[in-house]
């Protein structure tokens, strides 16, 4: 892991007026709640606690802004599929993050994020369909991959390429390897 990477929480935002300019590339995470987003910006940052993890679904309702070392910004967004709140609640988030991901400059990429362990889900497949329709730049990284036999990864890649297409990169937050590799995607792709 580059250990000049570091990260601050900057400021959470309910919708796209209240997200501020940074000047930086901003890589906004879409995946299913509890699939290791968290986990993923507190390795990426060096830092086991600036993003809360919880083992309880629907926990983050904001988008959560983050600075990485001034070379680009996560934004955090709310995960699908899963929250204990009000048809209105959810429609009201959908409104937002629609708002927000389509109309937002500063996005560089979206990143969706896929859980190892499990096949993609029918609501990661609508989600990708949904981020293919307005042509939205978008790669895969795929979590939790301790969990599941390292011979098996290359079939898991495949089989969620197969499913939703482009690039996928596997992750776990407790091996170093694979944290490089994404490191490296995501500052190549902010510096074009």
């Amino acid at each position: 892991m580059p250990d000049y990477i570091s990260g601050k929480f900057v400021i959470s935002a309910e919708k796209l007026s209240q997200c501020p300019t940074f000047g930086l590339p901003e890589f906004a995470l879409l995946g299913r709640s509890n699939v290791g987003k968290s986990s993923f910006i507190n390795r990426l940052a060096n830092n086991k606690k600036l993003a809360k993890t919880s083992n309880t679904p629907g926990k983050t309702r904001l988008i959560n802004f983050f600075n990485m070392s001034d070379k680009f910004v996560i934004a955090d967004l709310p995960g699908y599929g899963y929250a204990k709140i009000s048809k209105e609640t959810q429609a009201a988030w959908q409104r937002n993050l629609e708002e927000y991901l389509l109309n937002r400059q500063e996005i560089k990429s979206l990143i969706q994020f896929i859980d190892a362990r499990h096949d993609v889900q029918k609501n990661d497949i609508q989600m990708r369909e949904w981020v293919d329709t307005h042509s939205l730049p978008i790669f895969t990284i795929m979590t939790k991959v301790d969990y599941i036999k390292r011979s098996d990864i290359r079939k898991k890649i495949d089989k969620i390429k197969s499913v939703i297409g482009g690039e996928v990169f596997p992750f776990s937050a407790n091996d170093s390897y694979f944290v490089d590799n994404v490191t490296e995607y995501i500052l190549r792709l902010g510096s074009f």
